[in-house]
């Protein structure tokens, strides 16, 4: 054979092989973009006394069952939260520990309102440190307290709940100087279970996730004038809509609300 047909053969052959691994990993790069369609994150902005229940339980327990979506937590006070999304944070689903931030997000229609269910109630307990060195007993005695933490009650539903029910016990003047106020009710936790105050108001929820404090006393029923509920809801401009409606519905179910439950919740009447 001639030396230019060899030559020939050779190059057709090449153009060949190189057409098939082309061809190869274009099918690759298309099956890996179908596989990276088809997972769907759906991002939760979720209240800081929610985290462990979500984290720990809920959100795996979800994503075993829809093996195709992720579920992405952002967990703070409800007052940021809403701060944030009013600033247009990508969420899905806002679950709030108190009616006023939800209300004035759907005011501003920035919450599907035909979406909202007050799902959860919890109560407002009363902690110190585990050792309790200053010996406190029950709400009068935060007199004998150099340091009590609360949620700050510009932006943490617990502090607004703090904050009414000093008030309606006549104590929130004489103690006003003594407050260290956090900027959510996990911050008011850890400052209490690490010592840096001698008394803390929290949700009981938080107060069972850590044996670092213990709960002396909770807020007098009629201190607190509405239940401390926790309502859901969807996003108006959520970008996940179907996905975000299924896990709102999931979160209803008995098998979740049990979950929050075993945490220290009560469902909302």
């Amino acid at each position: 054979m001639k030396k230019w047909q060899i030559g020939l053969t050779a190059a057709v052959g090449l153009i060949f092989l190189g057409g098939c691994a082309s061809s190869d990993g274009s099918q690759n790069a298309t099956a890996a973009t179908t596989d990276d369609e088809a997972d769907t994150t759906i991002n939760l902005a979720a209240a800081a006394s929610l985290e462990y229940a979500f984290e720990e339980e809920l959100i795996p327990m979800y994503e075993k069952e829809y093996d195709n979506v992720k579920i992405e937590g952002t967990y703070d006070s409800s007052g940021n939260l809403q701060t944030q999304i009013e600033q247009g944070m990508d969420a899905d689903i806002f679950f709030s520990a108190a009616t006023q931030q939800m209300d004035e997000l759907i005011e501003e229609e920035l919450i599907d309102k035909d979406s909202e269910i007050d799902l959860l109630e919890n109560k407002l307990v009363l902690i110190t440190p585990a050792d309790n060195s200053k010996e406190l007993e029950d709400f009068a005695d935060l007199k004998n307290a150099d340091t009590i933490a609360i949620g700050d009650p510009e932006s943490v539903p617990a502090g607004q709940y703090a904050q009414e029910s000093l008030t309606n016990l006549d104590l929130w003047d004489s103690l006003e100087d003594r407050f260290s106020m956090g900027t959510n009710v996990t911050q008011v936790l850890n400052w209490v279970a690490e010592n840096s105050a001698d008394a803390g108001l929290v949700y009981e929820t938080d107060a069972k996730t850590t044996d670092d404090v213990t709960v002396i006393d909770k807020a007098p029923e009629d201190s607190v004038k509405d239940p401390i509920l926790y309502p859901v809801a969807q996003l108006e401009d959520s970008q996940n809509a179907e996905a975000a409606k299924e896990f709102l519905t999931f979160l209803q179910t008995d098998k979740a609300v049990k979950v929050f439950e075993d945490y220290g919740f009560t469902a909302a009447q």
